[in-house]
């Protein structure tokens, strides 16, 4: 065992011990006026019962952690919540804002404002490796002494069921001088997300953290799409348990098929008035993700690190891949190749009277390189 799990447990035995020594004494009820047991409860807890007064100096906006005026994506002391399928670049974009919380990459993302941590804590409990990959990209040498100060990572699966060990998520936290935790996901911290005890246990985590003035970002999933039924867009498209969304200020959802080049950010649940809806493109040379209201053939080519055809930027573009839409598209295209901006590679010829599968368009720099580490 190593020496933060041995830490951790220890913690969570003495609390455990600390219970039973007050049941010990006397339990709800015993003692000589019954209050024994949640005396040092209490105690630890104090900050939290506040004058009536201190309503009056509670701010009128809703401060951000990640927002810039009305428009907040993530309010300070109000557990986010990041949805959508695999390989939409959930990963991606929660790194980045890891690391411009932790002083890494500039304060702000997607054209909003990001408000700075003393230290994250960044559970990669899927797929640490990947993950680690993905945000190796985003940094360099010259961001080792901050990365060490203010940025710490867990890797691989939690010593404990966080649904079942609420109080744990928060002594994590504090083990690590963390006041932000960035879950990479729910699906590895707790079994059973659609029971209504996991999505109660696992909201309990998160209210504890914020009442401790510990900050939350939750990646996780969208329920499995029937077909026909389009894409989601209200709360309970959510997988699993009410309560996991019950209890967050804010639901963002990432939308689009595995792989796509361009894919939608929607606010499903809003502190204030909501974000987008937009277009999200990512850089998978440089691990960077910007908005884009109408993105153009250029940076469709530039975000597909396997390549794209003439249709599938049409589709991304004008919402359908028709001859038109492909002509169009390769006007566009033809004198990025001739520039040497975009590498074109003709299609494999096959039997038939198509004659060739459809040619394929590269980013020049990741041309034959492998695709997005991000979720």
């Amino acid at each position: 065992m190593t020496d933060a799990l041995a830490d951790t447990k220890a913690m969570l035995d003495a609390r455990r011990a600390l219970a039973l020594t007050n049941g010990a004494r006397g339990g709800p009820g015993g003692g000589s006026n019954g209050a024994a047991p949640y005396e040092e409860l209490l105690e630890l807890n104090a900050k939290r019962g506040c004058p009536g007064d201190s309503i009056l100096d509670t701010p009128e906006l809703v401060e951000s952690r990640w927002g810039t005026g009305h428009q907040c994506a993530w309010a300070k002391g109000e557990p986010t919540m990041l949805v959508g399928p695999d390989g939409v670049g959930k990963t991606s974009v929660a790194q980045q804002a890891t690391l411009s919380m932790a002083g890494v990459l500039a304060p702000s993302l997607l054209g909003f404002d990001v408000k700075p941590a003393d230290r994250v804590l960044y559970l990669a409990c899927d797929r640490p490796s990947q993950a680690g990959r993905s945000m190796r990209r985003m940094v360099s040498e010259a961001d080792r002494l901050l990365l060490h100060e203010r940025l710490v990572v867990w890797r691989g699966p939690l010593p404990f069921d966080l649904a079942g060990e609420p109080a744990a998520l928060l002594a994590m936290a504090k083990h690590y001088g963390a006041d932000v935790v960035v879950l990479d996901s729910l699906k590895d911290v707790a079994a059973d997300l659609s029971r209504e005890e996991t999505g109660q246990g696992l909201n309990r985590a998160f209210q504890g953290c914020v009442a401790d003035e510990v900050d939350v970002l939750a990646l996780h999933h969208q329920r499995k799409a029937q077909n026909g039924a389009g894409k989601p867009n209200r709360l309970s498209d959510v997988y699993g348990s009410r309560w996991l969304t019950a209890g967050c200020g804010s639901v963002l959802m990432l939308w689009g098929e595995a792989g796509d080049p361009v894919v939608e950010l929607t606010h499903l649940k809003q502190p204030d008035e909501p974000v987008g809806p937009f277009h999200v493109v990512h850089d998978h040379v440089a691990g960077r993700t910007t908005a884009a209201d109408h993105p153009d053939a250029y940076s469709v080519v530039m975000s597909s690190t396997k390549g794209v055809t003439a249709a599938e930027v049409a589709k991304a573009l004008f919402g359908t891949g028709d001859q038109n839409s492909q002509e169009k598209v390769r006007r566009k295209l033809d004198p990025l190749v001739r520039e040497g901006k975009v590498h074109k590679e003709e299609g494999a010829a096959r039997g038939g009277p198509g004659g060739r599968e459809p040619a394929r368009y590269y980013p020049v720099d990741l041309y034959h390189q492998g695709g997005d580490e991000g979720e």
